[in-house]
């Protein structure tokens, strides 16, 4: 929805003629009933469009003068390289124990976009914050003997999970190409296309299609139970590391047009949509068994919100790198699922899990549920004017401001009941980096504060 075509109305609760502004809903941390009753009354007036400019400049300058910086000045290990993850609103800051792939590659992969996006300045080059991240991965996690990359290592750099999980090769693939997109560094590329065919030679399925997903250091796959497996149940095929892979392949063959990934990313964009995420989304699944039979087992049932709409956004990205016609029916089918199930219209904010077409089973507000939903919610009114989209949008990001947010960073807490109740106040640590939240708050900047 470009922003020139943004109409407004006048608040009907004003008799001035100027337009409405959410800016004064956004800078009360509890706006009031008057307030509500206002937004209510505008977002259904019929062909009114909320103007988000003036949220998104906020989320602008929050980026710039708190949430990045954060990043900057507590992450890095400017000792040894590579990023140091452990802090919390309440308990402070600590020595981790160990540098995992994934949080490691979405440092260098966030840094590479702030880059990007015009946020370093003199004080913080963000680049430089990417590249040494980046040159840490190569002399620490790759395995210059087998190919492919462990799963953590010491913070001196020394291997102490040396599997190879798809998970975690994907996010290496997601972070060297926007590395290379930052730096222009080819390498970086070659080493993506690399790790590419790695995966391909050791953890593509011949005969069923899709990857498996856990192997230890020599490729060789891990056995039920292997206590070294971090991520997903060994032996099943899952949306979460599918769904991620299929993100990478996106990006790579963005950047490459190498017809090997382009074969790559139709088939996993086709097995996310058939089998982890229809477009029937009551029956989403979070695992299927090798030959994409359903999995039984009580663990693996229901379904997960956050990924369920993170996936159909990145599905219309997908789409769009290989030149097809967005599936909008099915995008909008998932977000209107979570919107009927896992959205809290009373306070805002997007539940954690549910089972079928029934209301939320599990009402905790999760970070990067929140951010994956704040993404969604973007495309969809970039797509189009939605009064229902705008009223989850702003809610959204009232909710995020007032409870998500730590007021002393800016950092969003790991969870919050659904009340906004601080549950897990982690700002950062081995599975929280600034990946989710910062990739949909540039999202939402990107969208709606203009120049």
């Amino acid at each position: 929805m470009p922003l020139e075509s943004q109409r407004r109305k006048c608040n009907p609760l004003r008799v001035c003629a100027k337009p409405f502004s959410i800016k004064a809903l956004f800078l009360c941390r509890r706006p009031c009933v008057l307030q509500l009753l206002a937004l209510f009354f505008l977002i259904t007036t019929p062909g009114w469009t909320m103007d988000f400019s003036a949220p998104a400049r906020g989320m602008k300058a929050q980026l710039a003068q708190r949430i990045l910086p954060y990043w900057y000045d507590t992450a890095q290990d400017t000792r040894r390289g590579g990023y140091l993850l452990a802090d919390d609103a309440q308990k402070g800051r600590r020595t981790p124990a160990e540098k995992q792939i994934v949080t490691q590659s979405r440092m260098i992969w966030a840094f590479s976009l702030a880059h990007i996006e015009g946020y370093s300045d003199t004080n913080r080059n963000y680049l430089s914050a990417a590249a040494q991240g980046y040159h840490f991965l190569l002399d620490h996690f790759l395995d210059r003997q087998n190919g492919g990359y462990f799963w953590t290592t010491d913070l001196d750099g020394q291997p102490v999970n040396d599997c190879k999980l798809l998970y975690g090769q994907a996010f290496t693939i997601y972070a060297f190409v926007e590395y290379y997109r930052a730096s222009g560094d080819k390498e970086a590329l070659a080493r993506a296309l690399d790790l590419y065919h790695t995966v391909q030679t050791h953890l593509y399925d011949t005969k069923n299609g899709g990857w498996f997903e856990h192997a230890d250091r020599v490729w060789k796959p891990l056995r039920p139970g292997d206590p070294r497996n971090q991520v997903e149940v060994i032996g099943c095929k899952s949306a979460n590391s599918h769904l991620h892979w299929m993100e990478a392949l996106t990006e790579l063959y963005d950047a490459t047009h190498d017809p090997a990934v382009k074969k790559s990313l139709a088939e996993a964009l086709r097995i996310n949509a058939t089998y982890f995420y229809p477009d029937d989304p009551s029956r989403c699944a979070f695992h299927r068994q090798f030959d994409w039979q359903p999995v039984t087992v009580a663990s693996s049932a229901g379904l997960s919100y956050g990924h369920n709409v993170e996936f159909a956004w990145l599905m219309i990205r997908a789409e769009n790198v290989l030149g097809r016609e967005p599936s909008w029916q099915h995008f909008y089918a998932l977000l209107n699922h979570a919107l009927k199930n896992g959205y809290d219209h009373q306070r805002g904010g997007l539940y954690y899990r549910g089972f079928d077409d029934q209301p939320a089973t599990d009402t905790e507000k999760i970070w990067w549920v929140q951010a994956e939903m704040l993404s969604a919610l973007t495309t969809a009114l970039k797509h189009q004017d939605d009064p229902r989209y705008d009223a989850a949008l702003s809610k959204e990001l009232q909710f995020i401001k007032t409870y998500q947010a730590n007021p002393a960073t800016g950092i969003w807490l790991y969870s919050v009941a659904a009340d906004g109740k601080p549950l897990d106040t982690t700002l950062a640590n081995s599975w929280k980096a600034n990946y989710h939240d910062v990739r949909a708050m540039m999202k939402f900047v990107d969208a709606f504060a203009g120049n």
